[in-house]
């Protein structure tokens, strides 16, 4: 069943330096008990997507439709979406450290989520929080709730973001790199705890990364992005092991290998993709990974630089791609 549908999707902000539109005509939807994952690197719009549906954007123009559950979030009164928001759909945030509070322990700043949505008492709702914690895996949360962020590791403040998350029971979670800075053991056990409260509770679940390794691990579904846009649309298994977007083979065969080395076993470089991503203030025209693409270099087409490429169905799955470049954009 769909949670959360989007539908042409576009955040533009005015700066001094002009208009930057951070989305363009955006589309997803998240199912109950799924995860997408959103995907594409530094300044491809997935973090100010997920800002977007959570109505946290100040000073932007944010058009299209977001759809939670029959209630259209775009346009809609704050008092509407302050009253989802923790409550029904919430966040997980990169850094934990600057996301907590530092002055309030971390009983206090889950129980106060709690008594905000429920109007619980103080008492009930420090239960509540002992509860969250001990679920996520902190252990003697009865006294730990009473620390204070700085007296956490960073996978434990990681844990005590999802505890903050869970407190409300919301259907929604959205985790914007969740598992940045951690070393690779506490990454996968945050991932491996996010996947166990998914299954255990039905929870729809975006997962924001640059991290194709953690796409890979945890995502039903993959949307990945570049300047702004959707390229490419796709099953996990569909996108892995058959992608049609040039941009897609780029950062999978940037990726390392254990069977890249020759007979021998000797090295081989990784496959950087060449280039940088686009100026989100003056954009190439058309698709805007053309400058990048190996399919342009070798036979340009007209239609890469006339207009926008829309995301097209390539595959019977459902398989999604925004390039028209006759070896992608064969019907299906």
């Amino acid at each position: 069943m769909t949670l959360l549908q989007v539908r042409d999707l576009a955040v533009e902000f005015s700066t001094a330096e002009g208009l930057v539109r951070a989305v363009k005509g955006v589309d997803f939807d998240v199912e109950r008990g799924r995860t997408l994952g959103i995907v594409g690197e530094s300044g491809s719009g997935k973090s100010v997507t997920s800002l977007a549906v959570m109505g946290l954007h100040r000073g932007a123009e944010v058009t299209g439709s977001v759809d939670f559950d029959g209630t259209e979030l775009i346009g809609a009164p704050d008092e509407t979406v302050r009253r989802l928001r923790g409550r029904r759909m919430a966040m997980i945030f990169q850094d934990a450290l600057t996301a907590l509070h530092p002055y309030f322990t971390i009983g206090d700043q889950i129980a106060e989520a709690h008594r905000e949505h429920f109007g619980s008492s103080r008492r009930t709702a420090w239960a509540r929080a002992v509860e969250v914690l001990g679920d996520v895996g902190i252990p003697e949360p009865a006294r730990r709730a009473g620390e204070y962020p700085h007296q956490f590791s960073g996978g434990m403040r990681q844990r005590a973001m999802i505890a903050l998350a869970l407190s409300c029971e919301p259907e929604l979670i959205i985790a914007d790199e969740p598992t940045t800075a951690l070393d690779v053991t506490v990454q996968a056990q945050v991932l491996d705890l996010l996947m166990k409260l998914k299954e255990e509770r039905g929870l729809g679940i975006i997962m924001i990364t640059h991290d194709l390794g953690v796409i890979a691990r945890v995502a039903d579904d993959v949307l990945v992005m570049y300047g702004g846009s959707a390229v490419e649309q796709a099953d996990a298994d569909a996108l892995f092991t058959a992608p049609r977007h040039p941009y897609t083979r780029g950062l999978l065969d940037s990726l390392p290998r254990l069977d890249a080395g020759g007979a021998q076993g000797e090295e081989t470089a990784l496959r950087a993709i060449p280039g940088s991503p686009p100026s989100l203030l003056s954009p190439p025209a058309g698709c805007a990974f053309h400058p990048r693409c190996p399919l342009y270099a070798a036979a340009p087409q007209a239609a890469c630089t006339d207009a926008r490429p829309p995301l097209v169905q390539v595959a019977p799955s459902g398989h999604r791609s925004a390039c028209v470049h006759p070896e992608v954009a064969s019907p299906c």
